[in-house]
């Protein structure tokens, strides 16, 4: 039976890749996408935690499931959009500008 250590040890391995991804990469494209990736270890923990640690609520019907991980998840994907058409948006600029995405060869303050 899986169980919410499989579900964290596995969001663990996915921010330990985005987290190395970000980290280590020079392409900028690469980057942002290992920043999605790391979103997406944070909705699979709060979407798991709130699955197996308030599952219920008691009401006058009967039993309620939560949604609070759920509604969680739902913000995060929506700013992690906004991210991604924002950095690349800089990205396609800064490449009109620089030629280049490498941003180890990125100096915006240096003409």
């Amino acid at each position: 039976m899986i169980g919410l250590n499989h579900y964290l040890i596995l969001a663990a391995v996915l921010f330990c890749i985005g987290l190395y991804g970000a980290l280590s990469k020079k392409n900028a494209i690469a980057i942002l996408m290992s920043i999605e990736i790391l979103f997406n270890s944070v909705n699979l923990t709060a979407v798991a935690l709130a699955r197996h640690t308030i599952p219920l609520l008691l009401t006058q019907q009967g039993f309620e499931l939560l949604l609070t991980g759920q509604a969680f998840a739902v913000f995060v994907v929506a700013v992690a959009a906004a991210e991604v058409a924002l950095g690349l948006a800089i990205v396609i600029a800064i490449y009109r500008n620089r030629q280049t995405v490498d941003v180890g060869k990125i100096n915006l303050l240096r003409r």
